[in-house]
């Protein structure tokens, strides 16, 4: 929480406010991602008259991510750079009296900047899709065989086409 009473307080106020995040992870309803690490976040706030403010700030943090194909925990960096403006007079979840959250600021933006999908690394071959063999650790002997025999020579044309 950073308190804003000086700001709140005089019209066409700036002020600068250096902070650090207490989240242990980000909740999504997709799941939830473990910060790993956090950079000290800075936020300019200012007071623009008629009880609103502006906000603009930057944050870099490390989450932790499953690998798009083969599950395996990635680390991944995020830069959040919040822009909002708040009007006091109307209720929201970003200030309670003077007080800032800058936590649940950060929780909201991150998904701005969310990534469409994270990988271990860029030729990551996934999971075999009948028993599950991270194929980066070693191959699957149901990986060779097709799952229909009458399949065969339709996979066999499209295994001259495969992107990786």
């Amino acid at each position: 929480m950073i308190d804003l009473t000086d700001v709140i307080l005089n019209d066409g106020k700036t002020a600068d406010y250096e902070f650090q995040i207490a989240l242990p992870v980000l909740s999504y309803r997709f799941g939830d991602f473990r910060i790993i690490d956090s950079s000290a976040g800075v936020l300019q706030i200012e007071n623009q008259g008629e009880q609103k403010i502006s906000l603009t700030g930057e944050i870099e943090l490390t989450v932790e991510f499953p690998c798009a194909r083969c599950l395996e925990s990635v680390s991944h960096r995020l830069i959040v750079r919040p822009e909002l403006e708040l009007d006091l007079k109307e209720k929201n979840d970003y200030i309670d009296g003077y007080y800032l959250d800058v936590d649940q600021v950060i929780h909201d933006e991150a998904l701005l900047v969310w990534p469409e999908r994270v990988l271990c690394r860029s030729d990551c071959r996934g999971l075999c899709v009948k028993c599950g063999q991270n194929l980066n650790l070693g191959s699957c002997s149901c990986a060779d065989a097709p799952s229909d025999p009458r399949m065969a020579k339709i996979l066999d044309i499209f295994s001259n086409y495969k992107e990786v």
